[in-house]
């Protein structure tokens, strides 16, 4: 069971807030206002923990009471963890008339760090418009380390609603953005966080959201840049009444609640949309319309629901996830957002497959951009490089394991005698084998899959993924648990390149019911074998020309081509990075 978060403690004490009327309607324009949010029962709240205060965002307890909305507001972000000096309300009437002048603020220039972000009025009055800009502009001269943040711009405009003046609202703010408790993140203020939560994102659309994201490759050059709007969604095109609950949500949990929320737009804007026309040729566009218009199709409790129906990774695997992308941008220099349009920019699928310079004897262009948009993010930013093929190096074991160790991750393509074509896609380099001795042991992470493309497109992933069930997530086992509390404790302070960070979805972070759910691959001067548990995905002789295939526990796959097949071809491919600087 999950601990009691630390991070937050709302309610330390049983402790009871109480709406008032008419303190924080100072900027809001009521006739713009959904009625069913002012001030409604009920008055107040009382809670004793963390698990009901959850509960009670979740439902939306405070949501129809505006004054109760802003004084719980008020106290989760008080019980943030804050740095020690942290500019308050009083700094706020020390330097707005400084900052911001006696000039008409409305035309007053944001930050660049916003980087030309919508600016949403939701329902503020002319007054409240013209304060979302000052206290930006403020912020941006008490926070210089923060280079890039375009969520900032809503988060005022909301919390603005709940304020009873520019200062508070300042005030609320700037605790976000100093939080300094290195296991909580709430809001990203570098281009690297917030780059790497755009892959973070389209990693997490990949494994629980397939539909959509075949939908997205189908019709986008470039899946990122698509992903990269998720943020825009909910700080900019989502309505008021929604982000709202968002934030109510979002104050308990943090930011996995983003991930979720942004999961279960594309999940509605798939539903709604399947199988219609496109309304412009624009994909993005078209979400971006799509959010902005939600009320016509889902409700904000419909979109919560959905959200928190996503049995999505634990927040630590999300967290090592987020550590992992991170790493592979600072490793290819994309750290800062370049102004230059020659900068290192992701490879998309169409640019990292090119027609000109891939050549396989197993899969076109086109099968093979259909499995590199089923990698990890971090990866899709290399091209595909032959590292192994039985008609160049010959059918051995041996020439295998020389030509391809070194390398991580990779990826195994085999065409059979019958033209049936299947492969896995494997997250470790296979001279791991090695540390199981002379005895045939597993490795590997869950990131690993198998696949079929012929006769008819299947990928079954770790089984873990969509049967979470299966395990319980978030403790070590076993010998490993000092070693990965260890490599798992979030510090502040920045990894070196060169660490190697506890992997993403390690079977080790998972108390699994028994080791057939993690039997990804093994290796010996005998045998391949990839997935394990009542039969196996693959398992090649040291010849490479004969092999089986069944189901396995470890993916939970149907036999990836005929159950004893000849081996026509076999490949492994490498992925060259194109992007260091």
């Amino acid at each position: 069971m999950k601990g009691p978060v630390k991070s937050l403690s709302p309610c330390p004490s049983v402790r009871t807030i109480c709406a008032g009327m008419d303190e924080y309607s100072r900027f809001v324009d009521w006739d713009k206002m959904d009625a069913s949010i002012q001030n409604q029962d009920p008055k107040e709240l009382t809670c004793t923990e963390f698990q009901e205060l959850k509960q009670l965002a979740r439902q939306g307890y405070w949501a129809k009471n505006h004054s109760l909305r802003a004084k719980v507001f008020h106290k989760l972000i008080s019980d943030i963890p804050c740095r020690t000096v942290t500019p308050d309300a009083n700094v706020y009437r020390d330097i707005v008339v400084k900052i911001a002048g006696k000039r008409n603020s409305g035309t007053l220039p944001l930050p660049e760090f916003v980087d030309n972000s919508l600016v949403p009025t939701y329902c503020l009055n002319a007054e409240g418009i013209v304060a979302v800009r000052k206290i930006i502009s403020c912020i941006g001269n008490q926070f210089p380390d923060i280079s890039f943040c375009p969520a900032l711009p809503s988060v005022v405009a909301l919390l603005l609603h709940y304020s009873q003046d520019e200062a508070e609202c300042f005030e609320k703010v700037c605790r976000i953005l100093a939080c300094n408790d290195p296991s909580k993140r709430l809001i990203d203020q570098t281009f690297l966080a917030f780059e790497s939560s755009c892959m973070t994102f389209g990693d997490l659309v990949n494994k629980y959201c397939q539909a959509a994201h075949k939908l997205m490759v189908a019709v986008s050059e470039d899946v990122l840049e698509v992903y990269s709007d998720w943020q825009r969604w909910l700080f900019g095109e989502l309505p008021m009444v929604y982000i709202a609950r968002v934030f109510d949500v979002f104050l308990v949990e943090g930011y996995k609640v983003l991930y979720r929320v942004a999961l279960a737009l594309l999940k509605f804007f798939h539903k709604v949309r399947a199988g219609q026309p496109m309304e412009s040729d624009n994909i993005q566009q078209d979400i971006r319309t799509f959010v902005r218009d939600i009320a016509k199709s889902v409700s904000p409790e419909k979109l919560l629901e959905k959200a928190f129906a996503i049995r999505l990774f634990s927040r630590k695997e999300i967290q090592l996830l987020q550590m992992a992308n991170e790493k592979a941008l600072q490793q290819k220099g994309i750290t800062v957002k370049q102004k230059s349009v020659t900068a290192p920019k992701r490879q998309n699928v169409h640019l990292a497959v090119h027609a000109e310079n891939f050549k396989s004897e197993i899969v076109s262009v086109k099968e093979m951009r259909d499995i590199w948009s089923w990698i990890p993010e971090r990866f899709a930013l290399c091209q595909p490089l032959l590292l192994f093929t039985t008609l160049e190096h010959g059918c051995s074991l041996n020439r295998f394991y020389s030509h391809i160790e070194g390398h991580e991750p990779t990826l195994l393509l085999i065409k059979t005698t019958a033209k049936e074509v299947c492969g896995a896609y494997l997250s470790t380099d296979w001279s791991e084998r090695r540390r199981g001795g002379n005895k045939l042991s597993f490795f590997g992470t869950g990131e690993c899959f198998v696949f079929r493309l012929q006769p008819e497109v299947e990928r079954y992933e770790w089984v873990i993924i969509k049967h979470p069930e299966l395990a319980m997530a978030g403790s070590e086992r076993g010998s490993h648990s000092t070693q990965a509390s260890s490599a798992t404790s979030f510090s502040s302070v920045p990894l070196d390149p060169s660490d190697r960070l506890s992997p993403f979805l390690a079977a080790r972070h998972f108390n699994l019911p028994s080791k057939t759910a993690s039997m990804f691959m093994a290796g010996s001067t005998e045998c391949i074998i990839i997935g394990g548990g009542d039969g196996q995905a693959f398992y090649l002789d040291a010849d490479l020309n004969h092999g089986r295939t069944s189901h396995c526990n470890t993916f939970n796959n149907q036999p990836l081509c005929s159950e004893n097949f000849q081996i026509s071809v076999l490949e492994v491919w490498g992925f060259k990075d194109t992007l260091s600087v």
